[in-house]
C-alpha cells in the first residue's frame, strides 16, 4: 500500500511532541532487553551472594522470557478493551516495584519467581507500544516502527557495558535499583505527556471479550501468513544471538572482544537498515519493501552457507551477515506492519499474538542448533537461510490469495 502522507501525525502533534513521543515509546519498550541484559555481567555475583549455582540463576533468563510471552498474551486483549494508557501505568508501576524488591531478594528462589513477575507485569506497558505507533503514523506504521526499533536497538547493545560499569561502583543490588528508577522515570513522563486522542476515545476500543479478541485476530484474512513470515525473521534473529559467541570464537577462534566488535556491527546493519525502511517505505509500501528484502536476504543466505560451506576465513561470513542482518531488519518491521494494518480495535491483541508467537518459535532455535550440531557454522548458516526462504514461501502465497 502506498501513501505519501502520515494522516494522523497532525492531529497527535497537537498533543505531544513527536521528537519526545517516539524516543519515549522506544524507551518503554527497552525495558525489556535492558532488564534481559543489564545483569548479564553479574550472573556470578548473583550465584556467589545466593550460594547458588551459575546455571540455577541462567534460569531466570527463561523465566522472565516466559513470563513476557504470557503477560503479552493477557494484557493484549485487555489494552484493547480498556485502552493503552492505563495498562502502561499499570505496567511501568509494577515494573518499579518488583525491580525494588528485587534489589533486596536474599535467596535465588524469590529471586527466580520476581524475574518472571517483572517480566509479567513489565509486558502490560510493552504490548500497547505499536498500537500508539499506528495511531500516529497510519498507513506508514512502518516507518514509524523503524523509528522506534532504531532506537530501542541501543538497549541490547550497551546494557552488557552499562550493567558491567554498574558493578565497578557497587553491589548487583544497584542493577535492579536503577532499573527501578528507569521505569520511575517514564512513568512520570507517561502521567504527565502521554495523552492520544485514543486513550479518551472509547469508540476506538474494542467490545469483544477476552478470547474473543483472540478469534478476531486468528480468523482474520490475510493476516496468517504475515503473522508467520515475522516469526520465521525473528526465528532467524534467534539464531544469530544463540550461534554467534560459538560461531566468532568457537568456530574461528576470535577473542572476547573482536566478538563484541563484530556483534556490534551487526546491530549497527540493524539499525542502518531501519533507517533506510523509514526513508522510503513511505514511497514504496511495506509489501513491497518485505518482498525486496526477502529476495536480497535469501541471495544473502546463499552466500552465507556457501563461504562456510567451503570452510572460507571468518571475514567472509562477516561480510555476508552484516547485509543479512540489514535485510531480516526490513523484512521485521514490515512483516508487523501489514498485520496491524489489518486491525483497528485489536492491536493489543494481535501485538500479544506476534510477540509469543515470536518469542515461542525463536526459543526454538538453541535446540535446533544443538540437534544439527557440527562444530562448524554451516548448521547456523542453514537454518538462517530455511527461516528467510520459509517467509519468501509465506508472501508468495500471500500474494496467491490476493489476488
Amino acid at each position: 500500500m502506498k501513501s505519501t502522507s502520515i494522516p494522523n501525525q497532525t492531529n497527535t502533534a497537537s498533543v505531544l511532541n513527536l521528537t519526545l513521543l517516539i524516543p519515549m515509546l522506544a524507551a518503554i519498550v527497552a525495558i525489556t532487553p535492558l532488564a534481559i541484559d543489564m545483569y548479564l555481567p553479574a550472573m556470578a555475583t548473583l550465584a556467589s551472594s545466593f550460594d547458588s549455582s551459575i546455571t540455577t540463576v541462567q534460569q531466570s533468563l527463561s523465566l522472565y522470557l516466559a513470563g513476557y510471552a504470557l503477560g503479552m498474551l493477557t494484557f493484549g486483549p485487555i489494552a484493547d478493551r480498556i485502552g493503552r494508557r492505563p495498562l502502561v501505568i499499570i505496567g511501568l508501576s509494577g515494573f518499579m516495584l518488583v525491580s525494588l524488591a528485587l534489589a533486596f531478594v536474599t535467596n535465588v528462589e524469590v529471586f527466580l519467581g520476581l524475574r518472571f513477575l517483572q517480566a509479567f507485569i513489565g509486558a502490560a506497558a510493552t504490548v500497547v507500544v505499536p498500537g500508539y505507533i499506528k495511531e500516529i503514523y497510519g498507513d506508514n506504521t512502518a516507518k514509524g516502527m523503524s523509528y522506534v526499533s532504531l532506537i530501542m536497538m541501543l538497549a541490547p547493545l550497551l546494557a552488557p557495558s552499562v550493567g558491567s560499569l554498574i558493578l565497578e561502583f557497587g553491589e548487583w543490588h544497584l542493577i535492579f535499583f536503577i532499573l527501578a528508577f528507569y521505569a520511575l522515570f517514564l512513568l512520570s513522563l507517561v502521567v504527565l505527556k502521554l495523552k492520544m486522542p485514543s486513550d479518551r476515545d472509547q469508540g476506538s476500543r474494542s467490545q469483544k471479550s477476552f478470547f474473543g479478541a483472540y478469534a478476531v485476530v486468528f480468523t482474520k484474512p490475510g493476516v496468517k501468513l504475515h503473522i508467520a513470515s515475522g516469526v520465521m525473521t525473528s526465528f532467524a534473529f534467534f539464531c544469530y544471538l544463540t550461534a554467534s559467541p560459538f560461531v566468532y570464537m568457537e568456530v574461528f577462534g576470535l577473542d572476547k572482544s573482536l566478538f563484541a566488535i563484530l556483534f556490534s556491527t551487526n546491530v549497527g546493519a540493524l539499525m542502518a537498515a531501519n533507517i533506510i525502511n523509514s526513508r522510503i517505505v513511505v514511497k514504496y509500501g511495506s509489501r513491497r519493501m518485505l518482498k525486496a528484502a526477502t529476495i536480497l536476504a535469501t541471495l544473502a543466505g546463499l552466500a552465507l552457507l556457501s563461504v562456510n560451506l567451503l570452510e572460507l576465513s571468518f571475514h567472509y561470513t562477516v561480510a555476508m551477515l552484516i547485509p543479512f542482518m540489514g535485510f531480516l531488519g526490513i523484512m521485521s518491521v514490515n512483516a508487523d506492519a501489514i498485520v496491524l494494518m489489518k486491525f483497528q480495535q485489536e492491536t493489543g491483541t494481535a501485538t500479544a499474538v506476534i510477540g509469543t508467537l515470536r518469542f515461542g518459535c525463536g526459543a526454538l532455535a538453541g535446540p535446533l542448533l544443538a540437534l544439527f550440531y557440527t562444530g562448524t557454522a554451516v548448521p547456523f548458516s542453514a537454518l538462517m537461510l530455511g527461516a528467510v526462504c520459509l517467509v519468501g514461501l509465506f508472501q508468495f502465497f500471500a500474494h496467491q490469495a490476493q489476488n
